[in-house]
């Protein structure tokens, strides 16, 4: 049978300081994990594994539509973390941080322009392939 320290003497967990919030949920760092930030990081590096997988290893016909909609599928990734840092730079304005409000709108306005690049070679891949 082992021995049970007593109560309050664990040593593996510090003591949280007074007035300390308890964070909920998993976290990578600072940084929460959610259902929607899961679901983007696994569509992101899947579109990217597949678009790679599409140009590396496919050399057929089925290569040009493989592309285009490994392209789409990052496209709707992109605009999603956009509307994401839209969001996060509203509530940063709301609450008097400037540095995050130009932070945020600096990503989501580059992930709005990712966007719209793949968007656009979607459409050039897609006249391409129809040609």
């Amino acid at each position: 049978m082992a021995s049970q320290l007593p109560r309050g003497d664990d040593p593996i967990v510090s003591p949280r300081k007074p007035g300390s919030v308890r964070r909920r949920g998993r976290f990578m760092g600072p940084v929460r994990i959610t259902p929607v930030r899961a679901v983007l990081a696994v569509a992101l590096v899947g579109s990217l594994a597949y678009i790679g997988l599409a140009i590396l290893l496919v050399k057929d016909s089925a290569q040009l539509p493989m592309v285009t909609s490994g392209m789409a599928i990052l496209g709707l990734v992109f605009t999603a973390l956009s509307v994401g840092g839209a969001i996060r730079m509203w509530r940063a304005w709301q609450d008097g941080l400037q540095g995050q409000t130009v932070f945020f709108a600096l990503l989501g306005g580059i992930a709005g322009a990712l966007a719209l690049g793949c968007f656009a070679g979607v459409l050039v891949l897609a006249l391409v392939w129809g040609a």
